[in-house]
This record gives structure tokens, C-alpha cells and sequence, in this order.
């Protein structure tokens, strides 16, 4: 029997939904409710149509063979009705009925079987000051992104500060500066860039990146106020004044919830509707998806809540499906991301080491620091992971990644990403079968690598010290510290003429012969240039007796990509 479908939200999720059914029953009757003027975009592309990597707005709203995606798009291929400027203002569970405001003003009802929620999310807002001022913008639909090309194209924006260092922020930040060339500053709440999705020291590898490009960095700090008379002219925070022609405020996105709470429908913990494993909310005949609904973490257990276009457009094809009397199931998310930063990439999946601790579990991590090709390879670029485990289950409970060549960083996250959620322990990731040619790994990949650094920290043969802690016992200045340097002379003779009172080298593979140059009674720590022969070292030292030194994760490369000017 045919069905009436009503959908309310036609971007990434309402679509995919309306697109997958269709497919199935044919003969149904599809509407689409929205009460923007463009549906079907692809929004995460909005800060690359800004920067000019994207030229026309309208590639982001055509399909792969460039068809675009409008009314008579939907009308004409899809046999799918699409109601633009139109705003759903009430749903009647009772009476199945949807009350509707067309863009004449006139009210409507429209009658549904099942019914659809991708109402999405809408932007954060500061409420300070200044906040509805010319020239303070969000970024987060295709109005947004249009107003903001064409202040720059306009050469209208010289300088323009950024209130938010998550992912919108960021990837505008480096939009306005990479090919505008404009005075770009970030101001971030936290003390460092992507809070709860990296810990501190791959947040300072990315901020240090975009610094390189001349984006400046304001952390810790909280916006006051915005000035300007009848345009902005400066963000004020608790700090400082930074002149600006431009505000993008990017401080994260709320689920739009109100049409679903005031029919009564459950919100979750998260702000956001919640849903079952088939999408379905708690009324039968109402699915929900995309960035309005909340689900299952799947490495906590917990309720999540993901605002990312590529699961809307998942959970979108698994709703269409259940539409149409499928039972496709939508298990949940473990958190994947990835963010560009020039020609770096950070990216990451599950927790990092602070959102595990959060989560109630006795969690460390282990860094590495390792091409992304075999090491004779010409066309090679370091690598950085973490790896976040659980002590004594040895679980991995997510893991993060900073890099110059964006496949190699992403492929690798993905590789974890696919397994979590079966709650693998190191041993497996050791062990993970792996493609493998010198242009694309190493024979013993990095993955692989980075599981047995797990294994040995766990297994107390490890002992070692990241790149903030090496920092603070260098700036303190402790007479008794003693950097030992196992790299070869030519690369850590330099160091230590430079530092005799704290640095001395000492190959790797000299040291057992040389034991007696190392003083015991000093606050030793092993370096070399990723972490390997101070590894070695470690265990050498710890065969002759000196059993207290640590060795720094990574080595002198993550050292100095995480800045620190030695």
C-alpha cells in the first residue's frame, strides 16, 4: 500500500532518507519540508567554497555528474516534492498531521504516514555586546558562506577574528588567510585548539602549523564584547582589544529540538532527540537523524552527539530503508574526524586521553612519531600518533594523529576507526594485517608500531616523558637534569656543545662501553631523533643498573613540531 512520507529538513539527512525510499517504493509519495532556499548542499564544503578551493557556490548543491540538486531536480528525477521557505511550525502525533507555513504566509496541513525529523542544528551564539552587529557572521549554511565570499572577494575584510578553535573555526581561519591573505586571529575559550578531541601537545602541532601561515592564536581567553558603531570595528576579550572588519563566530552547534519537544517527543541527555538503533524516536511513525539526534557512543556506552555530514548521510539511507518496512539498524559512532591545516592534517577517532579519563576509565597513552613511507622511499613524510588505552584491559580507546601528508594521517586513523567497535586490545592492533609497498608504509607499519610502544609502557619497560613535560623540566632549569642524546655525534655533538652543563651524546650504540660517562646521580632523560634509540637506550641502561631515566616519546622531531626551539 502506498505510503505519504513527510520529511522535515532537506539537507544531508532528510535527502539521503527521501532518495533511499523513493528507490524502494516507488509508487509512495515523498514531500520535503525546508524552510531554507537550498537543500541537498554539501555544508562541510562551505569553508572551501570561502576560500576559493570550491569557485561556485552551486558545486556544493550538484550531484557527482553536476547536476543541481533543486526542486525541479528532486521533482523531475527523484519524483520527490521539495517545499522551499517553508517552515514546519507544529507535528500532530494524534491526528498524523504536520502544520506547515508556506512562504506566502498561509498556514497548511500536510498529512503523513511516517514522518521524518532532519531539523539539523543551528549555530551558538554569543550573547554579548555587539553581537548582532554588521559584519559578525556564523558560518553555517549557504547564506552564510555566500555573505562571507563576498565581503572578501569585495576586498571589504583585512582583518578578522575567529571566536571558536574547533573545526569551523579553524578550517575558516585558514579559508580567509591562505588565499585572502587577511589578518586572521583565532580566540579560544580553552587553553588550546580542538578541546575534547586532542590532547594538548597535537593541538599545539596544528596551532603551530597555522601559525606558520600567519594565523595568530588567542587562548584562554573569553570574548567581552564586540564594538562598532554601526559595523564591527574590535572583538574585546578579557585580555586584550583585537581590531577586526570581520567576526566569525564558530563556538559549536545546538540541535534544533524544538519541533520534536513540543510534540512531545524524548530528549536525550545530550540536547538532542533520541533515537533507537533503526533511527526511530519515541514515537513509532517519527524517525530523526543527522545533527538534531543523539546516539550511541560506541566506546563509552554512552549517549553521543555527532553534528558531522557524512553520518547524516548514513543514518539517512538506514531511515529510508526502515521506511519502506526495512530493519536496518544504525549501531552507533566512535567520534571519527579529521581537520586540514595548510598541508597538514589532524585527525583522530574514539576518546583522547582527557575525554577517557572523563569517561571513568583508568586510561594512558603512548606517542610515535615514524615515517608514513619506508624510510628509502623518496616521496616520505613524518608521522605522529597517540594512542589512548585502557590500563588493564589493554583496550584502545581511541587514537589521534597530526602529519604533513593528509592520506597517510587519515588512513591510518581510519584503520583504528573501523575496529573500535569491537573493543580491540593492543595485541590486535599489533598484529593488524596491513597493505603494504614502500610508497605507501613502511614494512612494520606505524599502526603496528604504535600498539607495541603500548605494549611495552604497559608492561613496564617503557618508561617515558611527552614533549609538555620535557618543556617544563627544561624551562625550570633544574640543576640537576641531564639530557643524554643517542643520536649519532654529528647530529648530537651540537646540543650538547651548547648545553655542556645539561647535555651530554652518547651514541646508542656505544653505551655500554661508556657507562661510566653518565653521572648517577642526576635527573636523567633519553632522547634521540623519533624515540627509538633512546628506547634502546633505556632497556641498555636498565641492564647496567641505572633504572630511574625516561625517554621522550617522539624524540627531537616531536619536540620541534610541537615547537620548542632548542
Amino acid at each position: 500500500m502506498a505510503q505519504n512520507i513527510i520529511i522535515v529538513g532537506g539537507v544531508a539527512l532528510g535527502s539521503k532518507a527521501a532518495c533511499r525510499f523513493k528507490r524502494l517504493e516507488p509508487g509512495s509519495r515523498v514531500t520535503i519540508v525546508d524552510q531554507d532556499r537550498f537543500v541537498s548542499y554539501g555544508g562541510c564544503g562551505i569553508p572551501f567554497y570561502v576560500s576559493g578551493d570550491v569557485s561556485d557556490v552551486n558545486d556544493l548543491r550538484k550531484t557527482s555528474f553536476h547536476m543541481l540538486r533543486d526542486e525541479a531536480f528532486f521533482r523531475d528525477c527523484k519524483d520527490i516534492e521539495v517545499l522551499t521557505r517553508t517552515r514546519a511550525e507544529r507535528i500532530d502525533r494524534q491526528n498524523k498531521q504536520l502544520h506547515i507555513r508556506r512562504p506566502d504566509g498561509t498556514a497548511d496541513t500536510l498529512a503523513y504516514d511516517q514522518l521524518v525529523l532532519g531539523t539539523g542544528s543551528r549555530p551558538r551564539r554569543l550573547v554579548i555586546p555587539g553581537a548582532d552587529l554588521a559584519m559578525v557572521h556564523t558560518s553555517a549554511n549557504l547564506n552564510d558562506a555566500q555573505a562571507i565570499k563576498e565581503l572578501v572577494t569585495k576586498g571589504r575584510v583585512e582583518r578578522a577574528v575567529i571566536v571558536g578553535g574547533g573545526f569551523i573555526g579553524l578550517e575558516m581561519a585558514e579559508a580567509l588567510a591562505d588565499m585572502w591573505e587577511v589578518d586572521t586571529a583565532i580566540v579560544e575559550y580553552f587553553s588550546q585548539i580542538m578541546p575534547g578531541f586532542v590532547g594538548p601537545q597535537f593541538a599545539r602541532m596544528a596551532q603551530r602549523q597555522m601559525e606558520k601561515h600567519g594565523v595568530r592564536f588567542f587562548l584562554d581567553e573569553e570574548v567581552k564584547a564586540i564594538e562598532g558603531t554601526d559595523t564591527v570595528e574590535a572583538v574585546v576579550t578579557d585580555k586584550r582589544r583585537l581590531e577586526a572588519d570581520l567576526v566569525i563566530i564558530a563556538i559549536g552547534a545546538a540541535p534544533n529540538v524544538e519541533l520534536a519537544r513540543t510534540a512531545g517527543l524524548r530528549i536525550g541527555p545530550t540536547g538532542a532527540i533520541v533515537v533507537d538503533e533503526h533511527m526511530r524516536t519515541s514515537d513509532p511513525s517519527i524517525y530523526s537523524g543527522g545533527d538534531c539526534a543523539e546516539i550511541r557512543n560506541l566506546v563509552t556506552g554512552q549517549p553521543g552527539y555527532y553534528p558531522l555530514g557524512s553520518m547524516a548521510n548514513r543514518q539517512g539511507r538506514v531511515i529510508g530503508t526502515n521506511l519502506a518496512g526495512g530493519s536496518a539498524v544504525f549501531k552507533g559512532a566512535v567520534g571519527s574526524f579529521v581537520i586540514k591545516t595548510f598541508e597538514a592534517a589532524l585527525a583522530g577517532t574514539g576518546l583522547s586521553l582527557e575525554g577517557a579519563r572523563r569517561a571513568g576509565f583508568d586510561a594512558v597513552s603512548v606517542q610515535v612519531a615514524q615515517l608514513d613511507r619506508a624510510h628509502f622511499y623518496p616521496d616520505k613524510a613524518m608521522v605522529h600518533l597517540e594512542l589512548v588505552v585502557e590500563r588493564k584491559s589493554r583496550r584502545i580507546l581511541g587514537i589521534q594523529g597530526f602529519g604533513e601528508q593528509g592520506d597517510a594521517v587519515v588512513g591510518r586513523i581510519n584503520m583504528v576507526a573501523a575496529i573500535l567497535e569491537d573493543r580491540p586490545t593492543i595485541d590486535r592492533l599489533s598484529n593488524l594485517e596491513l597493505a603494504y609497498s614502500p610508497p605507501f608504509s613502511s614494512a612494520m607499519d606505524v599502526l603496528n608500531a604504535l600498539a607495541n610502544a603500548a605494549e611495552n609502557l604497559l608492561d613496564g619497560r617503557f618508561q617515558t616523558i611527552d614533549a609538555d613535560g620535557f618543556a617544563e623540566k627544561w624551562v625550570d632549569g633544574n640543576g640537576n637534569l641531564l639530557i643524554l642524546d643517542c643520536r649519532a655525534r654529528q647530529d648530537g655533538e651540537p646540543f650538547a656543545k651548547k648545553y655542556p652543563d645539561r647535555w651530554i651524546n652518547i651514541p646508542q650504540d656505544e653505551l655500554r662501553r661508556r657507562i661510566e660517562e653518565i653521572p648517577a646521580d642526576k635527573d636523567l632523560i633519553l632522547i634521540c631523533n623519533t624515540g627509538v634509540r633512546s628506547y634502546e637506550a633505556q632497556l641498555n641502561l636498565k641492564d647496567m643498573g641505572i633504572t630511574a631515566p625516561l625517554s621522550v616519546q617522539g624524540g627531537m622531531v616531536t619536540l620541534n613540531k610541537w615547537g620548542m626551539d632548542l
